[in-house]
């Protein structure tokens, strides 16, 4: 479904990622691991669109989307819910959703408002308040929301548990689960190895900009030495 490969980026002169590479299947959930500032976040700007590669390849469903506009790309199935949020903080939570609809998409879940709410009961009881009068896991919950909204097959996830207390995060795991149960694909950027091990098939880990680990996250959890090597602090 996915499939990155030689990607390089820069932000002004500093070289950030080294010819990643990447691949996912659909229905396939992938945590990307590694270090604050290891390159976990600019690896899903480049492939939003959100940061103009250098070089390299971006292939969704077999389309090259590298440098592709992001509305385009949202528009052609992947969502994204980045790391600073990003609500609406003057807007209701159910206008925040309203922002986001697009229509049904062949293939995909459709997410509803009232799916929505099902699955993120704190929205529904926060229905009339404005994105700003949350808490900082109910804007994540309505972050990932909004972004269902848009029907996505693919959606990038990044470092959703960060900042977030220990039950939201658990509740967090709960809802990625059944995401992929509606089969859909999942990117998920993270340092919460704890997190990631419950809900990703394969880990991958990044390091300096450059993937330096792919396998089974069972692997990873089972190999103390790996994760002392790229994932200790």
């Amino acid at each position: 479904m996915l499939e990155v490969s030689g990607l390089n980026a820069f932000y002004g002169g500093a070289h950030i990622l080294h010819d990643v590479g990447l691949a996912m299947a659909r229905g396939e959930a992938v945590a990307l691991l590694g270090r604050n500032g290891a390159g976990k976040s600019t690896t899903m700007k480049a492939i939003m669109g959100l940061v103009r590669p250098s070089s390299g390849r971006i292939l969704y469903e077999g389309h090259d989307i590298a440098g592709e506009k992001p509305y385009r790309i949202c528009r052609a199935g992947i969502g994204h819910v980045p790391e600073e949020r990003r609500i609406f903080k003057h807007l209701t939570v159910m206008e925040n959703l309203s922002v986001g609809a697009r229509k049904p998409r062949p293939g995909v879940p459709h997410w509803s408002i009232e799916r929505l709410v099902d699955l993120f009961p704190n929205l529904g009881e926060r229905a009339g308040n404005l994105g700003g009068q949350l808490s900082g896991g109910e804007q994540q919950m309505l972050t990932i929301a909004r972004t269902l909204m848009g029907n996505p097959a693919l959606i990038l996830l990044d470092e959703p548990s960060e900042g977030i207390a220990p039950v939201i995060v658990e509740g967090l795991a709960r809802t990625i689960q059944v995401l992929k149960s509606e089969g859909l694909t999942v990117l998920i950027s993270e340092q919460n190895l704890h997190f990631a091990s419950a809900v990703a098939d394969r880990a991958m880990i990044i390091e300096r900009g450059a993937i330096r680990y792919d396998g089974a996250m069972a692997g990873l959890m089972a190999d103390a030495s790996i994760r002392a090597k790229y994932l200790a602090i």
